[in-house]
């Protein structure tokens, strides 16, 4: 899909810095950047306090606004701003979530309680489920167990995995799909 005339003015009235273009700017995007902070933490099996989705929100609204709008100005129009913005927005997200876990492991081990509206698991359990997943991924073979693991456990996008191991952008969703559809069928026989 390409970019939508209404999207286009709207950008453009964002980058000039036009009265009230901000707001409707987060006023058709809000939304879509809660649908994508809610499908990111579902997907990472955590689970979202209202507390927590503000605080993400923000971090993507911020990030957003930095630099004069870097992030927009980067946008080449080759997609809907939508499909774009789906993007940005879990890149921040995990980042996001990924420096809390972080924060939230050296705070337990300190017996300090983990950050404010994320709920992690134990010490123990996120062992297992790494064993788990490591067990899972020593049935997958070369490029299927590395690119599943730099996806799944990364977090890294298609680009990073592509620059990373030399696969080519566009196989990189093929090689996943069937890396799990393999894993699916020896987990179920």
């Amino acid at each position: 899909m390409v970019l939508s005339e209404i999207d286009r003015h709207l950008l453009e009235r964002c980058l000039e810095r036009k009265p009230r273009a901000w707001e409707d700017f987060v006023d058709r995007f809000l939304g879509l950047v809660i649908h994508v902070i809610n499908h990111t933490a579902r997907s990472r099996s955590l689970r979202m306090t209202p507390e927590l989705r503000d605080d993400l929100c923000s971090e993507v609204f911020l990030t957003l606004l930095k630099d004069d709008f870097a992030v927009l100005r980067r946008f080449r129009g080759q997609c809907s701003l939508a499909s774009y913005l789906c993007v940005v927005v879990r890149r921040v997200v995990v980042k996001a979530l990924l420096q809390r876990m972080g924060d939230s492991h050296l705070q337990e081990s300190s017996s300090v309680p983990p950050p404010k509206g994320l709920t992690t698991s134990s010490e123990e359990e996120r062992i297992n489920n790494r064993e788990e997943a490591e067990r899972l991924l020593s049935l997958l073979e070369g490029n299927e167990a590395t690119v599943v693991r730099m996806f799944h456990l990364e977090g890294r996008s298609y680009q990073e995995i592509s620059e990373a191991t030399g696969i080519p952008t566009n196989s990189i969703g093929p090689i996943l799909s069937r890396a799990r559809s393999k894993l699916r069928r020896i987990t179920t026989a």
